[in-house]
């Protein structure tokens, strides 16, 4: 488990090939007046492949990426799959009593998410506390080795960011994730919590209605209890992501493979796959050009290829086909920050069920991924969380945060 210096650089017949690749494209037609209602418009991929292909350099932002995030790699063993070399940020602050914190992405996120916010978190400062900050690729993520074997879902996801922690010296830590980052966060807090986990806080807090036969009364009293607006809102969103946007999350919950095979062979394919979810999933972000064909190239450039990440889904929602969907219920310390362009806005009583919320946030504005869209927010949310005051203030012992 030694720990290994880590510098991005693909090699140029990659390059070459990607360029060729976006030469050879072939696009669909489109109907007149589209704009978003079909998907993606034909433009937007136009403009952004010609920029991939010509004007986009990716050894500038390559470097960039070097120069910002302190990167590693460290073989990490998975019991029944193996070992695996997962690739990471470590950022430590200069305060010595600094809060570690495991900070988990999603898909279609990456490590890149953590760009914006991790000189916000590890900032030190009498007014607020500081961290330490450790940012994986998840496995098959990035440039995290892949699993190889069936059956990799969310405890192996779990285990993976745990053991890491550990690895890297911190014994007791902190978390904070989005998209599936909520869902590995939330197991690492249900299994580890208490001893090694200390309170979790998440971006995109998830949350289920009591069912009507196994918990009757309180069935009965959300169904009394009235919504506010902006559960109202929220809800609308969430209906509008099921109707509308969530055909991707079908076709990688069942037949990963066969997206995959579209993702690892068409750059452009990747790409319009990708630029959806970005857009879509934000609230009126302002995308540059060169931020998406990084966020792209990243996935294109990938350890394993864009195939291996898409398949979370089936592994972990293969068992909920027959089943009631369940999520972790740890009983550690718990922060959930809402932004009303989330794909999933849950009331929040849903998502108090059950846990020990000590910190609620809610925004105007933002979505799904906050911590690249609105870092300030969510790191100030983390800091209020942590700080004194917060709920979840010294659950770390002897580690305040404050410079």
């Amino acid at each position: 488990m030694t720990e290994s210096p880590f510098k991005i650089a693909i090699p140029d017949e990659k390059l070459d090939l990607l360029r060729k690749k976006l030469e050879l494209a072939t696009f669909p037609d489109e109907l007149e007046s589209a704009d978003w209602k079909y998907g993606v418009p034909l433009a937007d991929i136009k403009r952004l492949t010609e920029r991939w292909k010509n004007g986009y350099d990716w050894r500038k932002h390559e470097m960039e990426l070097n120069d910002e995030l302190p990167m590693f790699t460290r073989d990490i063993d998975v019991e029944g799959h193996g070992t695996l070399n997962i690739h990471y940020v470590h950022k430590k602050s200069t305060v010595a009593d600094a809060i570690p914190l495991l900070f988990c992405h999603g898909w279609p996120g990456g490590f890149i998410e953590v760009r914006k916010i991790l000189p916000l978190l590890t900032a030190s400062s009498p007014e607020h506390p500081s961290f330490h900050v450790v940012a994986l690729s998840l496995p098959g993520y990035g440039f995290s080795e892949a699993p190889r074997k069936q059956g990799f879902s969310n405890k192996q996801f779990a285990e993976v960011a745990h053991k890491l922690m550990l690895a890297l010296g911190y014994h007791e830590y902190v978390s904070q994730g989005g998209d599936w980052g909520f869902l590995i966060t939330a197991t690492m807090a249900e299994q580890y919590g208490g001893k090694y986990h200390k309170a979790w806080h998440t971006n995109t807090p998830f949350g289920l209605p009591p069912s009507p036969l196994r918990e009757p009364l309180s069935f009965l009293s959300f169904m009394v209890t009235p919504w506010t607006a902006k559960e109202k809102q929220g809800l609308a969103r969430s209906h509008w992501f099921r109707n509308q946007g969530s055909g991707y999350f079908a076709a990688q919950c069942t037949q990963p493979q066969t997206i995959g095979y579209s993702l690892a062979d068409s750059p452009v394919g990747l790409l319009a796959w990708v630029y959806e979810k970005l857009h879509n999933w934000t609230d009126s972000y302002p995308w540059q050009d060169d931020e998406v064909l990084t966020w792209i190239s990243i996935y294109w450039f990938s350890r394993a290829g864009p195939a291996a990440s898409v398949r979370i889904y089936f592994e972990i929602m293969k068992g909920q086909i027959d089943t009631p969907w369940s999520l972790p219920i740890p009983k550690i310390p718990m922060g959930a920050s809402f932004f009303p362009k989330d794909i999933h806005v849950f009331p929040k009583a849903w998502v108090r069920r059950g846990r020990r919320i000590v910190a609620e946030f809610e925004h105007e504005s933002g979505g799904h991924f906050a911590s690249y869209e609105a870092p300030q927010v969510l790191a100030d949310d983390v800091r209020t969380m942590f700080g004194k005051g917060g709920g979840a203030y010294g659950v770390v012992p002897g580690k305040g945060g404050y410079a």
